[in-house]
């Protein structure tokens, strides 16, 4: 008989270890990487489009408003805080609250192969702000020729088990974001 109570009690107790474990792993940051080359136009004129957060939503059609908490800086170290409001894209009644606050950076005039910088701290709220992930971006553009390289990390958390959904969010936000900028300067010129 106490052989029995013994098993059930570590069953419990391994159980809820596992159930931690996982939680704690399915929450882990995640990364992400998109590029593209936009041809014909200078680095400068892709940096400035994208640096304006009002442009965002001809960018990335899921965003539905937003407004700026906070604002700083100058031409080559411009930062500024946002509140934006999104809808999930496959999911086109869920929507999230984020927070996210912007450096933008550009390298000082005269520097051999400038970079420009847009880099974000984002925090995503679901179910009224219950429950909160973070996310982070670096987006940079270089000259390649006449050209422009535009390249983005992302480390992203997701919710536990929602794993798949969420990259699947965020790849299709992300190539939508590219798609239209590319498309955007193609038929500027």
């Amino acid at each position: 008989m106490h052989f029995g109570r013994w098993n059930t009690k570590n069953l419990v107790i391994g159980s809820a270890v596992l159930l931690v474990l996982f939680i704690l792993n399915a929450n882990r940051p995640r990364k992400f990487e998109i590029d593209t080359t936009i041809y014909n136009v200078k680095p400068v004129e892709v940096w400035e489009y994208m640096s304006d957060f009002r442009k965002m939503r001809t960018l990335n059609p899921s965003v539905v408003s937003f407004k700026i908490i906070a604002d700083s800086g100058h031409a080559h170290d411009w930062r500024y805080t946002v509140e934006y409001w999104e809808r999930i894209s496959h999911w086109p009644h869920f929507f999230s609250r984020a927070t996210a606050d912007y450096i933008v950076k550009k390298t000082m005039p005269g520097e051999k192969d400038p970079t420009y910088t847009i880099e974000s701290r984002h925090s995503t709220c679901f179910f009224k702000g219950i429950y909160c992930v973070t996310s982070t971006s670096e987006f940079k553009c270089r000259a390649k020729g006449r050209d422009t390289y535009c390249e983005e990390e992302i480390v992203y958390q997701c919710p536990p088990f929602l794993g798949t959904v969420c990259r699947r969010e965020l790849e299709h936000q992300r190539k939508t974001v590219m798609k239209n900028l590319t498309a955007i300067f193609s038929n500027t010129g």
